[in-house]
């Protein structure tokens, strides 16, 4: 039943007991919170759910790792050791006649073996299982928080946004209002005279004189 072995360089997780694969899915949720908490406070309510099915994610993962190898021996209690079958190859006189008996008994025991691997690996394996359950459960009203925050959220944005058009339309109309006063006065300056029609009124000045 063990098709990857503990020992197998491609086995990432083989290194892990039971208990540190627990541990290592709290890590992991606590890890991502942080970071994309940090990265992005604004949405940390989104950042909170999507840590919870991380954490779902993980221990479904680790679950579904036990029933892959179920017999590892890292699922037996400690202290406990795989059975042994007797052999009688070694038997005076009638050792070579039983030696298909001690294959017999091998097969027999290495059944028994794979059956208490079995009874040991899979209350764990269920055990990850059910905490992915439970998280995958308790991310509904999560996601229904995460909801209703985003609204109220985009309410207070549109209505911030609001606020500030109605500021620049203001500012836009008071700035139209202080051209055109700048233009009418503009426009009421006594014009200066060019220096031709200066000559001209001097001219009439001379006659008249």
């Amino acid at each position: 039943m063990n098709t990857f072995g503990a020992g197998n360089s491609l086995d990432l997780l083989g290194g892990l007991s039971r208990d540190e694969l627990r541990m290592y899915s709290w890590i992991a949720a606590a890890a991502f919170l942080l970071v994309a908490g940090a990265c992005n406070w604004r949405k940390i309510h989104w950042t909170a759910l999507g840590s919870v099915l991380l954490f779902a994610a993980a221990n479904a993962g680790a679950g579904i790792y036990v029933l892959n190898h179920l017999t590892d021996p890292r699922w037996a209690p400690e202290g406990s050791e795989p059975l042994t079958a007797p052999s009688f190859a070694g038997t005076p006189l009638v050792g070579q006649y039983l030696g298909p008996l001690d294959s017999a008994l091998n097969a027999v025991v290495g059944g028994m073996n794979d059956f208490l691997a079995f009874q040991h690996a899979l209350p764990i394996a269920l055990d990850f299982l059910a905490v992915a359950g439970q998280a995958l459960l308790f991310s509904f009203p999560m996601a229904i928080i995460a909801l209703i925050v985003s609204f109220i959220l985009g309410i207070h944005q549109r209505s911030k946004f609001k606020k500030y058009r109605a500021t620049v339309d203001r500012l836009s109309v008071e700035l139209e209002q202080i051209k055109k006063q700048l233009a009418a006065m503009t426009s009421e300056e006594p014009a200066l005279l060019v220096p031709s029609e200066i000559v001209e009124v001097r001219s009439r000045l001379t006659r008249q004189g």
